[in-house]
């Protein structure tokens, strides 16, 4: 028999939705979890095949600094869906929000829980080359949510050098630089 949630309630709602599930298990007997849900989410690295470079973004996270990580992350430009928003569209949207980049061909490399035990979060992410000429706005956000971009324009060596001595700490970054090393390897030489 597989979990089966008997009653869920509501606990919190804000920006997220934190719920207290009542489940039964495959042995009958029932328990407590809690569910964090706040939708759907994207992130994309953008990547410049020519100049070898790709576009970050620097910014703090609550969570992370609570924690005690650093006070900042170096992050691939990512957001949430806003409602039926098809996943690339997301994506073409938080990159001219966050690093001011119109991006055109994305590929999508695939789908993941980052926090399966507690947040009902599916990100999906895309690598997506740019040119310079691609770049048509500031980027930073969107004016209002605080959000406190930086935008970083690095050379992929770099940021792969950073990857190995686990100086990047988002799991999606992480992921995206991989499956681009994996993909196009010649452009990570310095």
């Amino acid at each position: 028999m597989p979990l089966k949630i008997e009653k869920l309630d509501t606990v919190y709602e804000g920006y997220s939705t934190l719920y207290k599930a009542t489940v039964r298990g495959p042995d009958g007997e029932t328990f407590q979890r809690e569910i964090e849900d706040h939708g759907q989410a994207v992130a994309v690295l953008p990547y410049d095949p020519d100049r070898r470079t790709a576009l970050l973004v620097r910014l703090p996270r609550l969570p992370v600094i609570w924690a005690g990580g650093p006070n900042q992350l170096l992050e691939a430009p990512a957001g949430m869906l806003d409602g039926d928003e098809p996943h690339e569209e997301a994506a073409r949207r938080e990159a001219l929000e966050e690093v001011g980049a119109q991006l055109g061909e994305m590929e999508q490399i695939g789908a993941a829980f980052p926090s399966a035990g507690v947040s009902s979060e599916k990100v999906t992410l895309f690598l997506a080359p740019y040119a310079q000429s691609d770049r048509v706005e500031q980027g930073g956000g969107v004016e209002g949510e605080q959000e406190n971009i930086t935008v970083i324009e690095m050379p992929l060596a770099e940021l792969w050098r950073q990857v190995q001595v686990q100086e990047i700490q988002d799991m999606k970054t992480l992921l995206l630089a991989h499956a681009l090393r994996a993909r196009r390897p010649e452009l990570f030489e310095a």
